[in-house]
């Protein structure tokens, strides 16, 4: 595939499941509002339009941002579906690496 290819692909990049690392999952949960599109994710797939962060007025900027770092640290998958994009949260992949991580981060943490 050239760059040129990579970049207009609808697939975007994810860690496989012995790549994901506690710290970068620890990170990207550290943030109040991605954990609040984690705790949207635990209920099942959203498409990312639907997808709502604690404020409603936070830029797009900023809502694509934190859908990066959820991503990038094997968090979340971002599916292309359609003209639009579905989010999952990699729970399976998630228990296997980290067993009892996502359940214990979403019991302990406040709702939002």
């Amino acid at each position: 595939m050239t760059e040129a290819d990579r970049l207009l692909s609808p697939d975007l990049p994810h860690p496989s499941r012995q790549e994901l690392v506690l710290t970068a999952v620890l990170f990207a949960l550290s943030d109040p509002a991605r954990l609040e599109i984690v705790r949207q994710l635990a209920g099942g797939a959203v498409e990312m339009a639907n997808c709502h962060l604690i404020t409603p007025d936070v830029p797009k900027s900023t809502k694509s941002h934190h859908m990066k770092v959820l991503r990038e640290a094997g968090v979340l998958r971002n599916e292309a579906a359609g003209r639009g994009r579905l989010l999952s949260l990699r729970l399976e992949d998630l228990e296997a690496r980290f067993p009892g991580l996502i359940p214990a981060v979403l019991a302990a943490a406040p709702e939002g």
